[in-house]
C-alpha cells in the first residue's frame, strides 16, 4: 500500500454508542478519510448489539486492506467479541487509560477494528484514542517496517491459522 492510501473506515454502534457514533463519524471525516455509518440508523434503547456488529465483521473479512472500522458499545467487549468471529478481523478494545494499548495494537497487532466503550471515555479521549489508531501503521508495513516485524507478521500468520 501507498504511505499516503487511507483505508475507508466503518461505523458501528449500538444504543449505548450511538451519539459518539456520530460524533466520531465527523471527525474522522475531517481527517479525510472516507467513511460508511453500518449502523444502528437510529436510537433504540432496546436494541442488541450482535446484529449490528456482524455485517462489520463480514464487510472487514471481505476486504480488511481497504477497510478498517469502529465500533461502539457500553464497554466496547461485546461489539469486539462479535467482530473477532470473522477471519482476518483483530479487533481491539479501549475504554480509557493507558493510549499505549492503542498504539500497540496497531503496530504489533495490526488491529483493523477499534472497539470503543463508550461509557467510559469522554468525546475528547476518543477522538484522541482514534486518531493514534488511525495513524499508527503496523510495524510490517511499508519500506520502513521494523526488523522485528517478522515476528509480529508471524503471529498474525498464527492467529489467522486458528480462524
Amino acid at each position: 500500500m501507498k504511505k499516503d492510501f487511507k483505508p475507508t473506515i466503518l461505523f458501528a454502534a449500538d444504543h449505548a454508542g450511538f451519539e459518539l457514533k456520530g460524533q466520531l463519524l465527523e471527525f474522522v471525516k475531517g481527517l479525510g478519510y472516507e467513511t460508511e455509518d453500518m449502523g444502528a440508523h437510529a436510537f433504540d434503547a432496546n436494541d442488541d448489539y450482535p446484529p449490528i456488529m456482524a455485517p462489520v465483521g463480514f464487510a472487514i473479512a471481505a476486504d480488511p486492506v481497504k477497510r478498517r472500522a469502529i465500533v461502539i458499545g457500553g464497554s466496547g467487549q461485546g461489539e469486539a467479541m462479535v467482530t473477532n468471529r470473522f477471519p482476518g478481523v483483530r479487533a481491539t478494545v479501549y475504554y480509557g487509560k493507558d493510549l499505549e494499548i492503542i498504539r500497540l495494537s496497531r503496530k504489533h497487532n495490526d488491529a483493523n477494528i477499534l472497539s470503543l466503550g463508550a461509557r467510559f471515555l469522554s468525546v475528547v479521549e476518543a477522538k484522541e484514542a482514534v486518531k493514534l489508531w488511525l495513524d499508527t501503521p503496523f510495524v510490517g508495513e511499508g519500506p520502513e517496517a521494523e526488523k522485528e516485524s517478522e515476528r509480529h507478521v508471524r503471529r498474525i500468520e498464527q492467529i489467522d491459522q486458528i480462524e
